[in-house]
C-alpha cells in the first residue's frame, strides 16, 4: 500500500518522495513511545528555533502557529530551558548518524514518522531514541523532582528527543 505521496523540495532535498502509509500519530512501533508530538516540541522550543524553518510546506500548518522559530540563526534563548543542547549538523554527519532520507537528522525522521511515513531507517532511529533514555536516570539521581533549573542542558537534550523532561 503506497498511501499519500509527499514530494519534498527545500534547501536540503529536491524531489525527494515518500509515502504516508499510517494514520497521523498512530501505529508506532511498540518500542517507540515519545512523550511529546512534533507540534508540542516546536511550541516548547527546541533546536534553537532553527529546525524546519525552510520546509514548512511539508508539515501541517498548525505545527507552526505557536512554534518558537528563528530562520536566521540558532538561538538557544528560544529553547524551553534557554540553553544550547545541540551539536552542529556537521558533527552528526561525521558520526554517520544522518540517513540520506532525513538529512536534518532525528527530528526530521520523527516528524515524518509521526505523519505516517515508515521506512528503512525506522529501527535505527528508534534504537537511538531509546538510548537517550539513560539521561532520565541521571536526572532522577541528581536532581530534586520538579526542579527544572537542575541540569538544564540535559533536560533540553531530552526534550529534543521527545522525552518530557519537565516532568522529571
Amino acid at each position: 500500500m503506497k498511501g499519500k505521496k509527499v514530494v519534498v523540495n527545500d534547501l536540503m532535498q529536491t524531489d525527494y518522495v515518500y509515502y504516508l502509509t499510517e494514520p497521523v500519530g498512530e501505529n508506532f512501533d511498540p518500542e517507540f513511545k515519545p512523550e511529546l508530538t512534533p507540534k508540542e516540541l516546536l511550541e516548547l522550543g527546541v533546536f534553537g528555533g532553527k529546525y524546519l524553518t525552510d520546509c514548512r510546506d511539508e508539515f501541517p500548518a498548525d505545527w507552526f502557529e505557536n512554534a518558537k522559530l528563528c530562520h536566521e540563526f540558532h538561538d538557544p534563548k528560544l529553547n524551553f530551558f534557554g540553553v544550547n543542547a545541540s551539536k552542529p549538523l556537521s558533527y552528526w554527519r561525521e558520526k554517520g548518524w544522518i540517513h540520506s532520507d532525513d538529512p536534518r537528522g532525528w527530528f526530521q525522521w520523527y516528524c515524518r514518522y509521526y505523519l505516517g511515513r515508515r521506512g528503512p531507517d525506522d529501527q535505527r532511529q528508534i534504537k537511538r531514541w531509546k538510548a537517550i533514555a539513560r539521561h532520565i536516570g541521571q536526572l532522577r539521581k541528581n536532581c530534586p523532582e520538579g526542579v527544572l533549573s537542575c541540569r538544564r542542558k540535559q533536560r533540553q537534550a531530552l526534550l529534543h528527543w521527545a522525552y518530557d523532561s519537565r516532568k522529571m
